[in-house]
């Protein structure tokens, strides 16, 4: 494992600079989170069909081309005050290691290429990327600074990737409960986001981002308790509504205790050990969490497919 790493880092230092900067800012740890297109994939028990399943891989290309277009302008904006944050100041563009003409130019290539190929695929698709490019471009210029609006903007995000995975094959038996779920899920995950950074960057945070000057802790705590419970109550609802399920509903409730375990372990994370800045990052980083997530998709798995 540790010959196969040292190789990788060998050929990661041979590429440009530049070109490393690119990849850095393209962001392609965080294109997990475009892992919610697959979601009307695996619960409409299609995922042992060879054409859906190349058709969403080809929207999720799509889908991560467009959210690194989002990276690229969001690191543009924000460039001087990324300057000023502990962590963001050594990424690619405020370090100087990306030049601002590469990110200019690749944030007008990238969406051409997303928006191009999902013609070819759905013009739903393209309706769909076109609107998280919009609601993204909207968030990196204005909405980020607009209290509560923010982590509204980054939950709708979430959704739209469930829903260009929908519009890109035929389904029959999605649940709109799922929607809710990604929505909570989201507004779970940049709340406890908001609340980390808030700590982190303490007398900083307003000269970091506008709206820490409204936030404060007692309106993020009540904020993530009542987004856990919503998410914790619309998944248990959606194990229980046994017409989404093409097999016994009643299996599926098999898979609430991973939820509940994956929710308490992201709590425990940041209200314990103090982390949850970056949820993407903290998914690789803590065994059980991962665990938790790989555990819930085969149980998942087993009920849709094999019980």
């Amino acid at each position: 494992m540790d010959a196969l790493k040292n190789s990788v880092l060998s050929i990661w230092r041979t590429v440009p600079n530049p070109v490393r900067g690119l990849i850095r800012t393209m962001r392609p740890t965080q294109w997990t989170k475009n892992g919610f297109i697959f979601a009307a994939l695996m619960f409409d028990q299609q995922l042992d069909n060879l054409e859906p399943l190349a058709r969403v891989l080809a929207a999720f290309f799509l889908l991560c081309l467009a959210a690194s277009t989002i990276y690229l302008i969001n690191d543009l904006v924000d460039i001087e005050r990324d300057r000023l944050h502990p962590r963001k100041r050594k990424r690619a563009l405020p370090s100087g290691q990306l030049p601002v003409s590469w990110a200019k130019t690749a944030a007008v290539i990238f969406p051409l290429i997303a928006l191009g190929g999902s013609l070819l695929l759905s013009w739903k698709l393209t309706a769909v990327l076109a609107a998280y490019l919009t609601l993204h471009i909207a968030y990196s210029f204005y909405l980020k600074n607009i209290v509560l609006l923010d982590v509204f903007a980054i939950a709708g995000g979430f959704v739209l990737r469930v829903v260009a995975g929908v519009v890109v094959i035929d389904v029959s038996n999605f649940s709109p409960w799922l929607y809710i779920c990604a929505g909570l899920l989201a507004l779970f995950l940049a709340i406890g986001k908001r609340r980390q950074e808030l700590i982190m960057l303490a007398d900083n945070a307003e000269d970091v981002r506008a709206t820490y000057k409204d936030y404060n802790m007692p309106l993020l705590d009540d904020m993530l308790r009542l987004v856990t419970t919503g998410a914790v109550l619309t998944y248990m609802l959606y194990t229980i509504e046994a017409s989404t399920i093409r097999t016994n509903g009643h299996q599926m409730m098999l898979t609430i205790p991973f939820v509940l375990y994956g929710i308490f372990r992201y709590l425990f994370l940041i209200h314990v050990r103090d982390e949850g800045g970056a949820p993407d990052e903290l998914l690789f980083k803590d065994m059980p969490l991962l665990a938790t997530v790989v555990l819930w998709v085969i149980s998942v798995g087993l009920v849709l497919y094999v019980i």
